[in-house]
């Protein structure tokens, strides 16, 4: 049994003796007190300025569970680094004693990356309590599907009580709405024991409009000299950053030490402006590589539009130097392309011919290697990534951000044929690169996945006006009408719309989505996931035939090969010579195997293994 504790300059910290020590980074105050207690019963007490823009206090006045606040300048506001926000954002933080929490999962190591298959959730609509203690109740669903990683949307406190977790204001406060620290802890110790490893989506970015006090002590923390879609940017390298730097890097460290989460997904990096050397998203793996790495595997991903296949780079050994895999925005974009013929907005670059893009993905990791890009005005994107192994890149056909930035959160399966879909699903759930599943995916699931949040009066008129007006530059929505129909961020129909529906899984159609999951994954298991270490990298090779067929090849040490055929269309193709090998999937099962060459019928799928020994 252990008890975990990541020790921070700031926040709270328990004394060996009892007594609390409070410390605030407040650079811009004059003065600072921490008020203990809620009500008649507060008291007041003055911190102490030290050097570097801090204030400081050890008191035996409050003690583990007890209520506080700083007051600074005279403004009452929570503790940035609260380790619990029992009363919302614009309330009381809470004294957490980490140790308190007896972890009994002392075996658990966490996997290697490479047999990933990442399942993505939200808590507030995975099950209809929307709480961590509620999705307990589904860890065994995750684990007879075959997936192995369990990837949590953001849980920092946010404003209100539901939220997709982007908007959140003090990264180090499990959402109330979700539960306690402990309930979050309780939840991860449930999930190695289903032998499910835990990441979780930070986002070091920005801060939500709502609930951040920052601007009023601590200006500093924002640049003057960046800016991004969303707000304020974070100050990583301007003047006073050096204190805004430790904040996130311990954040990081925190989640992944006090809570034993295995792994965190780095939210829109490419947002983060950050001229220093090095700059922060190398920090934060460097960090991670200094206190944890030497004494078990944390696993680090990316969002990153830059494509910056440095950040993958790999170690002689093979292990990753700062970032493990990052999620791969080209083989989403090349299959939606392929299978609903949707072409404006990102989907511009990939419209000229996506079957040519899904290849080079396929093989290559990135299909965007430092082409100019229609969509971003020509400019460069990308970096060389063919060097790079297939564990390097996430695939995925559905996650939340491609679902919910659609103005009505449609799902895949609402936007074209199931056989489309089916053939999708078989190549990316047994390409050699991890893949990642969207909440309800697994059995088609009917509930959209909308953009939803709930803030106060001030901000929700404008998000909804805002949210709505990103959309009038579509042809179908040019009428007031039609603009009006995008459903209300604010509005509790919306977030309740988004909930799974788990009675579904009782009805014939679905239950059949489900054990096509299964089935697939469970071959990846048995037939992919071996072959991952002897693939030969930067080695594979793609073609494409008669349109919409496409054929990759993957060698093998040392003679060996895997090879997909597939037919991404709605018209039977010859794919040419037939390869060699046994079959191991045919979607639909109904395609002959290869003669002396290879005709798929329409949306169609083959997976082929050709290894040393008998059989192949």
């Amino acid at each position: 049994m252990t008890r975990r504790r990541h020790r921070m300059p700031f926040g709270t910290e328990i004394l060996a003796d009892g007594r609390i020590r409070f410390r605030l980074w407040a650079p811009g105050a004059s003065e600072v007190d921490v008020c203990i207690g809620v009500g008649a019963s507060e008291a007041t007490v003055a911190m102490a300025a030290e050097p570097e823009g801090w204030f400081g206090l050890v008191t035996e006045l409050a003690s583990v569970g007890s209520y506080y606040r700083f007051q600074v300048n005279g403004l009452q506001v929570p503790d940035p680094a609260a380790r619990s926000q029992p009363t919302g954002v614009h309330g009381h933080s809470q004294v957490i004693d980490p140790q308190a929490w007896l972890w009994t999962d002392g075996q658990w190591q966490t996997p290697p990356w490479e047999g990933a298959v990442v399942y993505e959730l939200h808590v507030g609509t995975f099950t209809p309590e929307g709480t961590f203690g509620a999705a307990v109740d589904r860890l065994d669903h995750l684990a007879d599907l075959g997936a192995t990683a369990i990837e949590l949307m953001p849980v920092a406190e946010f404003p209100g009580s539901r939220n997709w977790g982007y908007d959140g204001v003090l990264p180090f406060a499990p959402a109330r709405r979700y539960g306690t620290p402990e309930d979050l802890k309780r939840f991860v110790q449930a999930a190695h024991r289903r032998g499910l490893m835990v990441f979780l989506d930070v986002v070091y970015n920005h801060f939500g409009p709502e609930g951040n006090y920052l601007h009023t002590y601590a200006e500093a923390f924002f640049s003057q000299r960046h800016h991004t879609p969303w707000g304020a940017a974070i100050n990583f390298d301007g003047d006073d950053s050096t204190w805004v730097r430790q904040f996130f890097i311990h954040n990081a460290l925190y989640w992944l030490e006090e809570f034993n989460i295995d792994g965190l997904r780095l939210d829109a990096v490419h947002a983060i402006a950050d001229d220093s050397q090095p700059d922060i998203v190398t920090a934060i793996a460097e960090a991670v590589q200094r206190n944890l790495r030497r004494e078990r595997r944390v696993h680090l991903v990316l969002e990153n539009d830059h494509n910056a296949a440095h950040f993958l780079a790999r170690q002689p050994n093979g292990d990753a130097r700062w970032y493990t895999a990052q999620w791969n925005d080209d083989i989403h974009h090349a299959l939606h392309v392929l299978l609903t013929g949707e072409q404006r907005g990102y989907y511009m670059d990939y419209a000229d011919a996506p079957l040519r893009h899904l290849g080079r993905c396929l093989a290559e990791g990135f299909a965007y290697q430092g082409e100019a890009s229609a969509y971003r005005d020509h400019q460069a994107r990308g970096e060389p990534s063919a060097h790079l192994p297939a564990s390097a890149f996430v695939s995925f056909l559905q996650n939340h951000d491609q679902i919910g930035n659609r103005a009505f959160g449609e799902r895949i399966t609402r936007l074209t044929d199931g056989r489309a879909v089916r053939a999708a699903t078989a190549v990316l759930l047994l390409a050699p690169a991890p893949p990642l599943l969207f909440m309800g995916q697994e059995w088609a699931a009917a509930s959209p996945f909308p953009f939803f949040c709930d803030f106060g009066p001030d901000l929700a008129d404008q998000v909804t006006e805002g949210r709505r007006r990103e959309f009038t530059r579509f042809p179908e929505f040019s009428d007031p009408d039609a603009l009006q129909r995008i459903p209300d961020p604010n509005a509790t129909t919306t977030f309740k719309a988004a909930r799974l529906d788990w009675s579904e899984l009782d009805q014939t159609s679905h239950a059949e989505w489900l054990r096509f999951h299964q089935r697939l994954l469970q071959i990846r298991r048995q037939s992919i996931v071996p072959l991952l270490p002897v693939l030969r990298c930067g080695e594979a090779q793609w073609s494409t035939h008669a349109g919409s067929g496409l054929r990759v090849d993957w060698p093998i040490d040392p003679e060996g090969c895997l090879t997909l055929v597939a037919n991404l269309g709605p018209e039977a193709v010859d794919t040419g010579e037939a390869p060699a090998g046994r079959v191991l999937v045919a979607e639909p099962d109904s395609i002959p195997p290869p003669g002396a060459g290879v005709s798929m019928p329409p949306w169609s799928a083959m997976w082929l293994l050709a290894a040393p020994g008998p059989g192949t």
